[in-house]
């Protein structure tokens, strides 16, 4: 994403907001429909949707093992072309967080910061539910990015 554009406080009151309102929208893998199932990809797109009316990519079909079948680390390639990279030091509630469960995978798992100890995902085998950013997951941060300005996403 280009440096000229520009991101503003409100887009992540808004992201948060969408993304809190999926909490117990069942997991379901390449789902994004609020209420009925997705994954976390699938969280992104349908918060994405409802915030900027439109995706700016579809991702496809995909496997459950697509990051590790597939080599390229498309998540984090997809998050620079349409969001801004940050460090996670500076991440504010509303900004997207990438993890990766090894040093050398791909990032896999995506989430939204609701707070500096908190972050909203699709939990595999449950739901979207708020999770405490422990230890566990904290190691596992792959990048953090804010959202685009409303009108200069796609």
């Amino acid at each position: 994403m280009s440096d000229d554009v520009e991101v503003v406080g409100d887009v992540g009151e808004r992201i948060l907001a969408e993304a809190l309102d999926w909490v117990g929208t069942p997991y379901r893998h390449q789902g994004s429909r609020k209420g009925v199932g997705c994954d976390c990809l699938g969280l992104l797109i349908g918060v994405w949707r409802a915030v900027y009316g439109a995706v700016p990519e579809e991702p496809g079909p995909y496997s459950v093992d697509w990051a590790e079948a597939g080599g390229a680390d498309r998540f984090l390639e997809a998050a620079r072309r349409h969001c801004r990279e940050k460090s996670f030091a500076k991440a504010t509630a509303g900004d997207l967080i990438l993890f990766r469960w090894r040093p050398n995978l791909p990032a896999k798992h995506a989430a939204i910061l609701v707070a500096p100890d908190r972050f909203v995902h699709a939990y595999e085998g449950s739901a979207v539910v708020v999770s405490a950013l422990v230890p566990q997951w904290r190691k596992r941060i792959a990048a953090a990015f804010a959202f685009p300005k409303i009108g200069a996403a796609g």
